[in-house]
Parts: structure tokens; sequence; C-alpha cells
């Protein structure tokens, strides 16, 4: 795994990647009630190289005076309340990053992409 970043915590020297912090946002970001998907990101190379991470899987972090900073691209399911579901995504991301690693959190800014349409599988007998 490749880590440009880490994050030092001041009573431990603990190092975590910015991929760590990513897990962690994607994994509660997709359990919440009404989202369907991440939204894959069109500007992976560019935005890579200026150094933000995970971008084109939906997921931009960056840090701004110790505080991470937290970009999320989804796709929700038709008939959710886009609203609630936002958020819902900005605070339980915000607490579990937090909770999980001691990574103050300044924002976490939602981009709702798309909505999807679930319909039933192709393949069930009638």
């Amino acid at each position: 795994m490749e880590v440009n970043k880490t994050v030092y915590s001041d009573e431990s020297n603990l190092k975590i990647s910015e991929d760590v912090l990513a897990t962690i946002a994607t994994t509660t970001a997709r359990d919440v009630p009404g989202i369907y998907s991440m939204a894959p990101t069109p500007a992976k190379d560019v935005r890579r190289f200026f150094g933000k991470k995970g971008e084109g899987n939906g997921i931009s972090i960056s840090f701004e005076n110790g505080c991470a900073l937290v970009e999320l691209n989804l796709i929700v399911k038709f008939g959710a309340k886009v609203n609630e579901v936002a958020a819902t995504v900005q605070s339980r991301v915000k607490e579990a990053i937090e909770t999980m690693t001691g990574v103050s959190v300044s924002k976490v800014d939602v981009i709702i992409a798309g909505m999807k349409i679930e319909t039933e599988h192709k393949g069930k007998s009638k």
C-alpha cells in the first residue's frame, strides 16, 4: 500500500495512513440507509498527482491545519430524502474517523453525484 501522507498523534507517535481514513469514511458512508454506492470521480489522475488520496473511488482526503477534510461523492437510492441522507453521512463519517483514529475532522463534504433506481434482480423466475 502506497502511503503519501500520515497523520501523527502527539501522545504516542502513532502514524495513520490516509488510506485508513478513506476506508473508514467509505465503509461508514455505505452503511447509511439511502446510500446506493460511492460515485467514481473523473479527475482521478490529476487530483492524485496533487496529493488527494482516494480520488476516483468517490472519496478525497486532505489535511489543513492538522485536521482532516473529507469529500465524498455518492449515489443515493431513488426515494431517499437526500438532505437527511447527506447530513447523516456527514455526522457518522466525522464521528467514525475521530473515534477510531483520534484524528480531528474539520469538514465532511458530501456531493450527491447521482440517484439510482433499484430494480428487481434479473433472472428471477415468475
